[in-house]
Protein backbone atom coordinates (compact mmCIF):
# COMPACT_ATOMS: atom_id res chain seq x y z
CA UNK A 1 0.00 0.00 0.00
CA UNK A 2 1.51 3.40 -1.01
CA UNK A 3 1.61 6.41 1.28
CA UNK A 4 -1.51 8.07 -0.15
CA UNK A 5 -3.54 4.86 0.05
CA UNK A 6 -2.38 4.28 3.62
CA UNK A 7 -3.34 7.82 4.63
CA UNK A 8 -6.76 7.43 3.00
CA UNK A 9 -7.25 4.21 4.96
CA UNK A 10 -6.27 5.95 8.20
CA UNK A 11 -8.59 8.91 7.57
CA UNK A 12 -11.47 6.59 6.81
CA UNK A 13 -10.99 4.93 10.20
CA UNK A 14 -11.20 8.34 11.91
CA UNK A 15 -14.51 9.12 10.18
CA UNK A 16 -15.93 5.76 11.32
CA UNK A 17 -14.89 5.33 14.95
CA UNK A 18 -16.58 2.95 17.37
CA UNK A 19 -15.40 4.94 20.38
CA UNK A 20 -14.42 8.53 21.17
CA UNK A 21 -12.62 9.91 24.21
CA UNK A 22 -13.08 13.59 25.13
CA UNK A 23 -9.89 14.43 27.03
CA UNK A 24 -10.18 17.38 29.39
CA UNK A 25 -13.95 17.78 29.23
CA UNK A 26 -14.75 20.72 31.55
CA UNK A 27 -17.20 20.82 34.45
CA UNK A 28 -19.29 23.76 33.35
CA UNK A 29 -20.62 25.07 30.08
CA UNK A 30 -17.27 25.99 28.57
CA UNK A 31 -16.12 25.64 24.98
CA UNK A 32 -14.72 22.13 25.43
CA UNK A 33 -18.05 20.88 26.76
CA UNK A 34 -19.56 21.49 23.34
CA UNK A 35 -17.68 18.51 21.87
CA UNK A 36 -19.36 16.14 24.31
CA UNK A 37 -22.72 17.80 23.73
CA UNK A 38 -22.22 17.50 19.97
CA UNK A 39 -21.63 13.74 20.11
CA UNK A 40 -24.71 13.27 22.27
CA UNK A 41 -26.76 15.56 20.04
CA UNK A 42 -25.85 13.40 17.02
CA UNK A 43 -26.68 10.20 18.94
CA UNK A 44 -23.18 8.86 18.39
CA UNK A 45 -23.76 5.09 18.37
CA UNK A 46 -20.44 4.04 19.87
CA UNK A 47 -18.79 4.49 23.24
CA UNK A 48 -18.13 7.98 24.60
CA UNK A 49 -15.42 8.31 27.26
CA UNK A 50 -15.24 11.71 28.99
CA UNK A 51 -11.89 12.24 30.73
CA UNK A 52 -11.32 14.58 33.69
CA UNK A 53 -9.41 13.55 36.85
CA UNK A 54 -11.62 15.78 39.01
CA UNK A 55 -15.03 14.39 38.00
CA UNK A 56 -16.90 11.10 38.34
CA UNK A 57 -19.91 11.63 36.09
CA UNK A 58 -21.16 14.07 33.48
CA UNK A 59 -24.42 14.04 31.54
CA UNK A 60 -25.08 10.47 32.67
CA UNK A 61 -21.67 9.23 31.46
CA UNK A 62 -18.90 7.80 33.61
CA UNK A 63 -15.89 10.11 33.64
CA UNK A 64 -12.41 8.58 33.60
CA UNK A 65 -9.30 10.11 35.15
CA UNK A 66 -7.11 9.40 32.11
CA UNK A 67 -6.88 7.41 28.86
CA UNK A 68 -5.10 4.49 30.51
CA UNK A 69 -7.98 3.84 32.90
CA UNK A 70 -10.41 3.09 30.07
CA UNK A 71 -10.81 -0.66 29.68
CA UNK A 72 -12.14 -0.65 26.13
CA UNK A 73 -10.60 0.40 22.82
CA UNK A 74 -10.43 4.11 22.02
CA UNK A 75 -10.46 4.94 18.30
CA UNK A 76 -10.47 8.75 18.36
CA UNK A 77 -9.48 11.21 21.08
CA UNK A 78 -10.61 14.83 21.18
CA UNK A 79 -7.87 16.59 23.14
CA UNK A 80 -9.04 19.77 24.90
CA UNK A 81 -6.15 20.30 27.34
CA UNK A 82 -3.82 23.33 27.08
CA UNK A 83 -0.84 22.95 24.78
CA UNK A 84 1.61 22.46 27.67
CA UNK A 85 -0.18 19.20 28.59
CA UNK A 86 -0.77 17.89 25.08
CA UNK A 87 2.45 15.93 24.66
CA UNK A 88 1.78 13.72 27.68
CA UNK A 89 -1.78 13.09 26.49
CA UNK A 90 -0.56 12.12 23.01
CA UNK A 91 2.00 9.76 24.58
CA UNK A 92 -0.81 8.11 26.58
CA UNK A 93 -2.97 7.85 23.45
CA UNK A 94 -0.16 6.10 21.57
CA UNK A 95 0.22 3.58 24.38
CA UNK A 96 -3.56 3.01 24.34
CA UNK A 97 -3.56 2.35 20.59
CA UNK A 98 -5.71 5.37 19.67
CA UNK A 99 -5.98 5.72 15.89
CA UNK A 100 -6.23 9.49 15.76
CA UNK A 101 -6.59 12.63 17.85
CA UNK A 102 -8.14 16.05 17.31
CA UNK A 103 -6.03 18.78 18.94
CA UNK A 104 -8.44 21.59 19.71
CA UNK A 105 -6.39 24.19 21.57
CA UNK A 106 -3.93 26.69 20.08
CA UNK A 107 -0.42 27.58 21.21
CA UNK A 108 1.75 25.67 18.73
CA UNK A 109 3.43 26.57 15.46
CA UNK A 110 1.36 29.72 14.97
CA UNK A 111 2.93 31.43 18.02
CA UNK A 112 6.59 31.05 17.10
CA UNK A 113 9.65 28.81 17.42
CA UNK A 114 8.90 27.40 20.86
CA UNK A 115 5.39 26.40 19.85
CA UNK A 116 6.69 24.92 16.61
CA UNK A 117 9.17 22.71 18.49
CA UNK A 118 6.37 21.40 20.70
CA UNK A 119 4.20 20.75 17.66
CA UNK A 120 6.96 18.82 15.90
CA UNK A 121 7.60 16.65 18.96
CA UNK A 122 3.90 15.86 19.31
CA UNK A 123 3.77 14.81 15.67
CA UNK A 124 6.90 12.67 16.06
CA UNK A 125 5.44 10.83 19.05
CA UNK A 126 2.07 10.29 17.36
CA UNK A 127 3.52 9.02 14.10
CA UNK A 128 5.91 6.68 15.93
CA UNK A 129 2.84 4.88 17.23
CA UNK A 130 0.86 4.95 13.98
CA UNK A 131 -1.52 7.63 15.31
CA UNK A 132 -2.66 10.55 13.12
CA UNK A 133 -3.41 14.09 14.25
CA UNK A 134 -5.96 16.71 13.19
CA UNK A 135 -5.16 20.26 14.22
CA UNK A 136 -3.96 21.79 16.44
CA UNK A 137 -6.32 24.75 16.67
CA UNK A 138 -8.97 22.74 14.83
CA UNK A 139 -12.49 21.52 15.55
CA UNK A 140 -12.06 18.09 14.01
CA UNK A 141 -14.70 15.89 12.41
CA UNK A 142 -18.34 16.15 11.38
CA UNK A 143 -19.97 13.12 9.75
CA UNK A 144 -23.73 12.70 10.28
CA UNK A 145 -23.77 9.09 9.07
CA UNK A 146 -21.22 8.20 11.78
CA UNK A 147 -22.77 10.35 14.51
CA UNK A 148 -19.71 12.63 14.66
CA UNK A 149 -19.96 16.36 15.17
CA UNK A 150 -17.83 19.23 16.42
CA UNK A 151 -20.77 21.40 17.53
CA UNK A 152 -24.32 20.79 18.80
CA UNK A 153 -27.39 21.24 16.62
CA UNK A 154 -25.74 20.52 13.29
CA UNK A 155 -27.91 18.60 10.84
CA UNK A 156 -28.15 14.86 11.42
CA UNK A 157 -29.04 14.30 7.75
CA UNK A 158 -26.16 13.08 5.59
CA UNK A 159 -25.66 14.50 2.12
CA UNK A 160 -23.12 14.65 -0.72
CA UNK A 161 -20.97 17.65 0.28
CA UNK A 162 -17.50 17.37 1.83
CA UNK A 163 -15.71 20.27 3.47
CA UNK A 164 -12.13 20.83 4.56
CA UNK A 165 -11.53 24.10 6.40
CA UNK A 166 -8.65 25.85 8.11
CA UNK A 167 -11.26 27.75 10.12
CA UNK A 168 -13.26 25.95 12.79
CA UNK A 169 -15.78 28.76 13.18
CA UNK A 170 -16.46 28.83 9.43
CA UNK A 171 -16.97 25.07 9.37
CA UNK A 172 -19.43 25.42 12.24
CA UNK A 173 -21.32 28.29 10.58
CA UNK A 174 -21.64 26.32 7.34
CA UNK A 175 -22.78 23.26 9.24
CA UNK A 176 -25.50 25.25 10.98
CA UNK A 177 -26.88 27.15 8.00
CA UNK A 178 -26.31 24.74 5.11
CA UNK A 179 -29.57 22.81 5.42
CA UNK A 180 -31.49 26.01 4.68
CA UNK A 181 -29.76 26.03 1.29
CA UNK A 182 -30.47 22.35 0.63
CA UNK A 183 -26.87 21.44 1.53
CA UNK A 184 -26.12 18.36 3.61
CA UNK A 185 -22.68 17.10 4.47
CA UNK A 186 -21.26 13.68 3.96
CA UNK A 187 -18.18 14.68 5.93
CA UNK A 188 -16.44 17.83 7.09
CA UNK A 189 -13.14 18.47 8.82
CA UNK A 190 -11.68 21.53 10.51
CA UNK A 191 -7.92 21.01 10.19
CA UNK A 192 -6.52 24.09 11.95
CA UNK A 193 -2.73 24.25 11.72
CA UNK A 194 -2.57 20.83 9.93
CA UNK A 195 0.53 19.70 11.80
CA UNK A 196 0.05 16.14 10.51
CA UNK A 197 -2.98 15.33 8.36
CA UNK A 198 -3.20 18.08 5.77
CA UNK A 199 -5.57 19.59 3.26
CA UNK A 200 -4.19 17.42 0.39
CA UNK A 201 -4.68 14.31 2.52
CA UNK A 202 -8.37 15.04 3.04
CA UNK A 203 -8.95 16.09 -0.57
CA UNK A 204 -7.41 12.80 -1.71
CA UNK A 205 -9.73 11.01 0.69
CA UNK A 206 -12.84 12.87 -0.44
CA UNK A 207 -11.91 12.31 -4.10
CA UNK A 208 -12.31 8.54 -3.73
CA UNK A 209 -15.24 8.66 -1.26
CA UNK A 210 -18.34 7.54 -3.16
CA UNK A 211 -20.63 9.37 -0.71
CA UNK A 212 -19.07 12.71 -1.72
CA UNK A 213 -20.27 14.51 -4.84
CA UNK A 214 -18.90 17.99 -4.18
CA UNK A 215 -15.74 19.07 -2.34
CA UNK A 216 -15.51 22.50 -0.74
CA UNK A 217 -12.39 23.94 0.89
CA UNK A 218 -11.64 27.10 2.88
CA UNK A 219 -7.87 27.52 2.72
CA UNK A 220 -5.69 30.14 4.37
CA UNK A 221 -2.36 28.86 3.06
CA UNK A 222 -0.76 25.99 1.19
CA UNK A 223 2.11 24.20 2.95
CA UNK A 224 2.68 21.36 0.49
CA UNK A 225 2.43 22.94 -2.96
CA UNK A 226 3.05 19.95 -5.26
CA UNK A 227 0.95 17.59 -3.12
CA UNK A 228 -1.85 20.13 -2.95
CA UNK A 229 -1.88 20.71 -6.71
CA UNK A 230 -1.84 16.99 -7.42
CA UNK A 231 -4.70 16.39 -4.98
CA UNK A 232 -7.05 19.08 -6.31
CA UNK A 233 -6.25 18.20 -9.91
CA UNK A 234 -6.99 14.53 -9.34
CA UNK A 235 -10.19 15.28 -7.42
CA UNK A 236 -11.45 17.70 -10.09
CA UNK A 237 -11.33 14.98 -12.71
CA UNK A 238 -14.17 13.15 -10.97
CA UNK A 239 -16.09 15.77 -8.97
CA UNK A 240 -16.24 19.56 -8.55
CA UNK A 241 -13.81 21.18 -6.12
CA UNK A 242 -14.77 24.65 -4.88
CA UNK A 243 -12.03 26.55 -3.05
CA UNK A 244 -12.25 29.81 -1.15
CA UNK A 245 -8.60 30.78 -0.89
CA UNK A 246 -7.54 33.42 1.61
CA UNK A 247 -4.23 35.22 2.07
CA UNK A 248 -4.08 36.61 -1.48
CA UNK A 249 -3.57 40.19 -0.27
CA UNK A 250 -1.01 41.58 2.16
CA UNK A 251 -3.66 42.13 4.83
CA UNK A 252 -5.23 38.71 4.32
CA UNK A 253 -1.84 37.01 4.44
CA UNK A 254 -1.03 38.71 7.74
CA UNK A 255 -4.36 37.62 9.23
CA UNK A 256 -3.92 34.04 7.99
CA UNK A 257 -0.45 33.81 9.51
CA UNK A 258 -1.72 34.91 12.92
CA UNK A 259 -4.74 32.58 12.73
CA UNK A 260 -3.23 29.24 11.69
CA UNK A 261 0.38 30.06 10.92
CA UNK A 262 -0.37 29.63 7.22
CA UNK A 263 1.90 30.94 4.49
CA UNK A 264 0.06 32.72 1.69
CA UNK A 265 0.75 33.34 -2.00
CA UNK A 266 -0.07 35.86 -4.68
CA UNK A 267 -3.43 36.15 -6.41
CA UNK A 268 -1.77 35.70 -9.82
CA UNK A 269 -0.17 32.41 -8.83
CA UNK A 270 -3.39 31.19 -7.30
CA UNK A 271 -5.41 32.01 -10.43
CA UNK A 272 -2.93 30.02 -12.51
CA UNK A 273 -3.17 27.07 -10.12
CA UNK A 274 -6.97 27.18 -10.28
CA UNK A 275 -7.01 27.15 -14.08
CA UNK A 276 -4.51 24.32 -14.30
CA UNK A 277 -6.27 22.16 -11.73
CA UNK A 278 -9.81 22.73 -12.98
CA UNK A 279 -11.10 23.90 -9.61
CA UNK A 280 -13.77 26.53 -9.07
CA UNK A 281 -12.21 29.44 -7.19
CA UNK A 282 -14.56 31.76 -5.30
CA UNK A 283 -14.13 34.87 -3.18
CA UNK A 284 -16.28 35.57 -0.15
CA UNK A 285 -18.72 33.68 2.04
CA UNK A 286 -21.79 34.29 -0.15
CA UNK A 287 -19.98 33.10 -3.28
CA UNK A 288 -18.75 30.00 -1.42
CA UNK A 289 -22.18 28.96 -0.15
CA UNK A 290 -23.75 29.79 -3.55
CA UNK A 291 -21.23 27.56 -5.33
CA UNK A 292 -21.64 24.67 -2.90
CA UNK A 293 -25.42 24.90 -3.36
CA UNK A 294 -25.32 25.08 -7.15
CA UNK A 295 -22.81 22.27 -7.63
CA UNK A 296 -24.70 20.11 -5.16
CA UNK A 297 -28.15 20.65 -6.66
CA UNK A 298 -27.65 21.19 -10.40
CA UNK A 299 -27.34 18.21 -12.75
CA UNK A 300 -24.40 17.31 -14.98
CA UNK A 301 -24.22 18.64 -18.55
CA UNK A 302 -26.02 21.93 -18.01
CA UNK A 303 -26.22 24.25 -21.01
CA UNK A 304 -25.61 27.98 -21.42
CA UNK A 305 -28.84 29.08 -23.16
CA UNK A 306 -30.84 30.83 -20.46
CA UNK A 307 -34.49 31.84 -20.38
CA UNK A 308 -35.49 34.46 -17.81
CA UNK A 309 -38.98 34.97 -16.40
CA UNK A 310 -39.51 37.89 -14.05
CA UNK A 311 -42.35 39.82 -12.46
CA UNK A 312 -40.39 43.04 -11.83
CA UNK A 313 -39.27 44.49 -15.14
CA UNK A 314 -36.11 46.08 -13.78
CA UNK A 315 -34.92 42.78 -12.37
CA UNK A 316 -35.58 41.13 -15.74
CA UNK A 317 -33.25 43.63 -17.43
CA UNK A 318 -30.58 43.25 -14.75
CA UNK A 319 -30.77 39.46 -15.09
CA UNK A 320 -30.24 39.68 -18.85
CA UNK A 321 -27.20 41.88 -18.31
CA UNK A 322 -25.88 39.50 -15.65
CA UNK A 323 -26.33 36.63 -18.09
CA UNK A 324 -24.09 38.30 -20.65
CA UNK A 325 -21.52 39.41 -18.08
CA UNK A 326 -21.21 35.84 -16.81
CA UNK A 327 -20.54 34.49 -20.31
CA UNK A 328 -23.94 32.84 -20.69
CA UNK A 329 -26.35 33.19 -23.61
CA UNK A 330 -29.91 34.47 -23.74
CA UNK A 331 -31.98 31.72 -25.38
CA UNK A 332 -33.75 32.46 -28.65
CA UNK A 333 -37.39 31.46 -28.10
CA UNK A 334 -39.25 29.70 -30.86
CA UNK A 335 -42.09 31.60 -32.52
CA UNK A 336 -44.53 29.00 -31.20
CA UNK A 337 -43.32 29.59 -27.65
CA UNK A 338 -43.78 33.37 -27.93
CA UNK A 339 -47.26 32.91 -29.37
CA UNK A 340 -48.30 30.71 -26.45
CA UNK A 341 -46.74 33.13 -23.97
CA UNK A 342 -48.78 35.95 -25.51
CA UNK A 343 -51.89 34.03 -24.53
CA UNK A 344 -50.67 33.71 -20.92
CA UNK A 345 -49.05 37.04 -20.12
CA UNK A 346 -51.13 40.21 -19.61
CA UNK A 347 -50.74 42.55 -22.60
CA UNK A 348 -49.92 45.75 -20.73
CA UNK A 349 -46.47 46.53 -19.31
CA UNK A 350 -45.10 43.09 -20.10
CA UNK A 351 -42.94 41.32 -22.70
CA UNK A 352 -42.89 37.86 -24.23
CA UNK A 353 -39.37 38.26 -25.55
CA UNK A 354 -36.53 36.82 -23.51
CA UNK A 355 -36.31 38.08 -20.75
CA UNK A 356 -40.00 37.43 -20.28
CA UNK A 357 -41.63 40.14 -18.18
CA UNK A 358 -44.87 38.70 -16.76
CA UNK A 359 -45.71 41.88 -14.79
CA UNK A 360 -46.94 42.55 -11.28
CA UNK A 361 -50.21 40.71 -11.90
CA UNK A 362 -48.32 37.41 -11.80
CA UNK A 363 -47.63 37.84 -8.08
CA UNK A 364 -51.39 37.88 -7.51
CA UNK A 365 -52.27 35.26 -10.11
CA UNK A 366 -49.28 32.92 -9.84
CA UNK A 367 -50.64 30.69 -12.60
CA UNK A 368 -49.10 33.26 -14.95
CA UNK A 369 -45.68 32.50 -13.50
CA UNK A 370 -46.22 28.76 -13.47
CA UNK A 371 -47.67 28.32 -16.94
CA UNK A 372 -45.20 30.75 -18.51
CA UNK A 373 -42.38 28.77 -16.92
CA UNK A 374 -43.89 25.51 -18.15
CA UNK A 375 -44.19 26.66 -21.73
CA UNK A 376 -40.78 28.31 -21.84
CA UNK A 377 -39.02 25.29 -20.31
CA UNK A 378 -40.54 23.10 -23.04
CA UNK A 379 -38.80 25.17 -25.73
CA UNK A 380 -35.95 23.05 -27.19
CA UNK A 381 -33.80 26.16 -27.48
CA UNK A 382 -33.79 26.66 -23.71
CA UNK A 383 -31.18 24.92 -21.57
CA UNK A 384 -32.04 26.43 -18.19
CA UNK A 385 -34.71 28.58 -16.56
CA UNK A 386 -34.19 31.58 -14.32
CA UNK A 387 -37.36 32.58 -12.48
CA UNK A 388 -37.47 35.86 -10.55
CA UNK A 389 -40.60 36.24 -8.52
CA UNK A 390 -42.76 35.61 -5.52
CA UNK A 391 -46.34 35.52 -4.37
CA UNK A 392 -47.67 38.42 -2.33
CA UNK A 393 -48.98 36.45 0.66
CA UNK A 394 -48.64 33.05 2.27
CA UNK A 395 -51.28 31.44 0.07
CA UNK A 396 -49.88 32.69 -3.23
CA UNK A 397 -46.35 31.88 -2.09
CA UNK A 398 -47.44 28.31 -1.51
CA UNK A 399 -49.11 28.13 -4.93
CA UNK A 400 -46.03 29.65 -6.55
CA UNK A 401 -43.61 27.24 -4.86
CA UNK A 402 -45.69 24.14 -5.50
CA UNK A 403 -46.36 25.12 -9.11
CA UNK A 404 -42.79 25.95 -10.09
CA UNK A 405 -41.46 22.77 -8.46
CA UNK A 406 -44.01 20.71 -10.38
CA UNK A 407 -42.95 22.34 -13.66
CA UNK A 408 -39.28 21.71 -12.94
CA UNK A 409 -39.98 18.07 -12.16
CA UNK A 410 -42.00 17.43 -15.30
CA UNK A 411 -39.88 19.39 -17.79
CA UNK A 412 -36.51 18.09 -16.48
CA UNK A 413 -34.81 21.43 -17.14
CA UNK A 414 -32.52 23.05 -14.57
CA UNK A 415 -34.36 25.80 -12.71
CA UNK A 416 -32.66 28.65 -10.89
CA UNK A 417 -34.80 30.70 -8.53
CA UNK A 418 -34.11 34.34 -7.66
CA UNK A 419 -35.90 36.15 -4.87
CA UNK A 420 -37.31 39.63 -4.79
CA UNK A 421 -35.61 41.63 -2.02
CA UNK A 422 -37.82 41.96 1.03
CA UNK A 423 -40.29 39.23 0.05
CA UNK A 424 -40.69 35.49 0.53
CA UNK A 425 -37.63 34.54 2.58
CA UNK A 426 -39.67 31.64 3.97
CA UNK A 427 -39.72 29.78 0.63
CA UNK A 428 -35.95 29.64 0.05
CA UNK A 429 -35.42 26.38 1.94
CA UNK A 430 -38.48 24.85 0.25
CA UNK A 431 -36.92 25.25 -3.17
CA UNK A 432 -33.39 24.31 -2.13
CA UNK A 433 -34.50 21.18 -0.29
CA UNK A 434 -36.44 20.16 -3.38
CA UNK A 435 -33.22 20.35 -5.39
CA UNK A 436 -33.75 23.79 -6.95
CA UNK A 437 -31.09 26.41 -6.07
CA UNK A 438 -32.34 29.78 -4.83
CA UNK A 439 -30.25 32.95 -5.03
CA UNK A 440 -30.59 36.40 -3.50
CA UNK A 441 -29.86 38.17 -6.78
CA UNK A 442 -29.72 37.46 -10.49
CA UNK A 443 -26.08 38.52 -10.55
CA UNK A 444 -25.12 35.87 -7.99
CA UNK A 445 -27.28 33.30 -9.78
CA UNK A 446 -25.70 33.87 -13.19
CA UNK A 447 -22.13 34.01 -11.93
CA UNK A 448 -22.59 30.77 -10.00
CA UNK A 449 -24.36 28.95 -12.83
CA UNK A 450 -21.55 30.02 -15.17
CA UNK A 451 -19.05 28.55 -12.68
CA UNK A 452 -20.83 25.20 -13.00
CA UNK A 453 -20.79 25.45 -16.80
CA UNK A 454 -17.07 26.22 -16.90
CA UNK A 455 -16.19 23.31 -14.65
CA UNK A 456 -18.32 20.84 -16.60
CA UNK A 457 -16.80 22.08 -19.89
CA UNK A 458 -13.28 21.69 -18.43
CA UNK A 459 -13.94 18.16 -17.24
CA UNK A 460 -15.35 17.13 -20.62
CA UNK A 461 -12.29 18.52 -22.40
CA UNK A 462 -9.82 16.82 -20.06
CA UNK A 463 -11.71 13.53 -20.12
CA UNK A 464 -11.72 13.59 -23.92
CA UNK A 465 -7.98 14.27 -23.95
CA UNK A 466 -7.36 11.34 -21.61
CA UNK A 467 -9.53 9.03 -23.70
CA UNK A 468 -7.74 9.96 -26.91
CA UNK A 469 -4.15 10.02 -25.68
CA UNK A 470 -4.03 7.90 -22.56
CA UNK A 471 -2.76 10.90 -20.59
CA UNK A 472 -3.88 14.38 -19.65
CA UNK A 473 -2.83 16.99 -22.17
Amino acid sequence: MDDISETIHQIDALFHPESVAVVGVPRGLKTGRLFLMALQDQDFPGKIYPINPHMKEIDGLTVYPDIASITGQVDVAIVLVPSRHTLSVVEACVKKGVKGAVLFTSGYGEIGLEGLKLQQEIVRVARSGGMRLIGPNGMGLYAPASGLSFFPQLSRQAGNVALVSHSGSLANILGRMASGKGLYFSKAVSIGNECDLSCPDFINYFAQDTTVGVIGAYIEGVKEGPAFLAAIRNASLSKPVIIWKMGLTREGARAAASHTGALAGSAEIWDAVARQAGISSVHGFEAFIDALMAFSLLPDNVGRRMAIISGPGGLAVSAAEACSTAGLVMAELAAETRTELAGLVPPTGTSTANPIDVGLTASLDVKIYVESARRTAMDPGVDAMVVIGIGLDQETNEQYTRGILEVQKTTHKPFIMVGIPGFGEDIISRFCNAGVPFFDSAERAMQTYALVCRYQDWRRRVTTAVDHSGGVQ
